[in-house]
């Protein structure tokens, strides 16, 4: 009798910071043997790598083929390529947003990790934030959400707009609390400094009467991550950054949240849900399909403010 395997050989394709979160949960992790990572940059790789005792691979396939599982953690340009090509070779995909660098791409890597029976997972980590409020056990739509999200300037992510670099997060709990198909948007960004949206606002109206109305920058002068959910039965504001919240809901919703291992390190929470459900079969956390989701948005407000 075949038993279930209790731990996955992982890598990580990039060894930038948030290769680094993800390389470092895996090696604390007692379902993970971190087998190494890639990186384009070998000097970058080998640093990581030395410090974790794991090996800094020469090619893409070379990690791949060493590994059941893979988190693509590098920039967002080469999200669809590394994904595509774990997918192919039958890992399993942790892929940290956005899922591509298009919507027709995203579909692609759906179409394929279901073909190869392999989970995709996406790197969506606020919902793990939601999940410890207890926010996604309310029944009750809400009415508005008003959501703020800014960035002080840096220099990574610079491949992508800031819809698609930090708009993405909200998009994608706005989306998940509509239960209802998006009817219309509007849409207006401002290049800064960079080469793609620096600033953005947008108002997405659903089908049901629903209004998310979003702006994100990653050239504030401070960090600020904030959103209001108006209920009929009142109001709850939450500081993503702070982790705390204000509700006058009457929703009985964790008031202790950031204390939850879920909300205390999100991105960890993540690599355990990916875990679970390549080990247990348990359901996806964030499934690819939420990542397309969220990407085809960003991609749209982006063609709409450009108009």
């Amino acid at each position: 009798m075949n038993s279930k395997p209790t731990s996955l050989k992982a890598g990580v394709f990039g060894a930038g910071v948030f290769g680094g979160h993800h390389a470092r949960k895996y090696a604390a992790s007692d379902r993970a043997e971190l087998i190494g990572v890639y990186d384009i940059s070998r000097d970058r790789a080998e640093a990581l790598a030395a410090d974790l005792g794991v090996t800094a691979f020469d090619s893409a396939e070379a990690l791949i083929e060493a590994c059941e599982a893979v988190t693509v953690a590098n920039p967002a340009i080469a999200h669809y390529d590394s994904a595509k090509l774990a997918l192919e070779a039958g890992c399993h995909v942790l892929c940290e947003k956005p899922l591509a660098d298009t919507a027709v791409r995203g579909r692609e890597l759906i179409v394929l990790a279901e073909a190869q029976g392999r989970v995709l997972q996406v790197g969506h980590q606020e919902r793990f934030v939601f999940k410890a409020m207890g926010l996604f056990d309310i029944n009750e739509v809400p009415l508005r959400v008003t959501a703020r999200r800014m960035g002080v300037p840096s220099t990574r992510n610079l491949d992508v707009s800031v819809t698609v670099d930090l708009m993405i997060h909200d998009l994608d709990l706005a989306i998940a609390l509509a239960h209802s198909p998006l009817d219309r948007m509007e849409a207006e960004a401002r290049i800064v400094k960079n080469d793609s949206a620096d600033v953005a606002h947008a108002v997405l109206t659903f089908a049901n009467g629903y209004v998310a109305e979003l702006t994100s920058s990653r050239v504030a002068d401070a960090l600020d991550r904030v959103m209001r959910i108006e209920y009929r039965s009142g109001v709850l504001e939450i500081d993503f950054v702070k982790k705390t919240f204000s509700n006058t809901t009457g929703f009985p919703l964790d008031p202790n949240f950031g204390e939850n291992p879920q909300a205390k390190d999100s991105l960890g929470a993540n690599v355990n849900a990916f875990l679970a459900s390549v080990l247990d079969g348990a359901p996806v956390a964030v499934p690819a399909e939420a990542g397309l989701a969220a990407l085809q948005v960003a991609r749209d407000i982006d063609r709409l403010a450009v108009a």
